[in-house]
């Protein structure tokens, strides 16, 4: 995902429930190329779908990722799945970037947050 070093580091903010989750795990292959500007492109497109909430984004140093989106209802999670240029990124990603994967989809029943001040 984007690169926001300068914005500070805060998890997507706790909304009411219900809500939807979409969780990617992932572990990359050595070859990255053209990663970065597809996903940065993916965080622009889903921006695009009504209902996306936002997302929280982690890597460790050893390759393993982990992206959480969220969205309102199901119907946008059903939107962004059939998206065609998500379709093509996601089979790019099984062809070039990914060793393995996992997602988990649930739905939201309890939320919560705190930021100290």
């Amino acid at each position: 995902m984007s690169d926001h070093s300068a914005a500070p580091v805060v998890p997507v903010e706790a909304f009411e429930p219900p809500y939807y989750v979409a969780v990617f795990t992932s572990v990359s292959t050595g070859d990255q190329s053209g990663y970065g500007e597809t996903a940065a492109r993916m965080e622009d497109l889903v921006k695009d779908v009504p209902g996306f909430l936002g997302m929280d984004h982690a890597r460790t140093p050893g390759g393993l990722s982990i992206t959480v989106g969220y969205f309102r209802d199901a119907d946008a999670l059903t939107e962004w799945r059939s998206n065609a240029e998500h379709r093509a990124a996601q089979k790019r990603g099984r062809g070039e970037w990914y060793r393995s994967y996992t997602l988990h989809v649930a739905k939201v029943e309890r939320s919560h947050g705190f930021m100290r001040a």
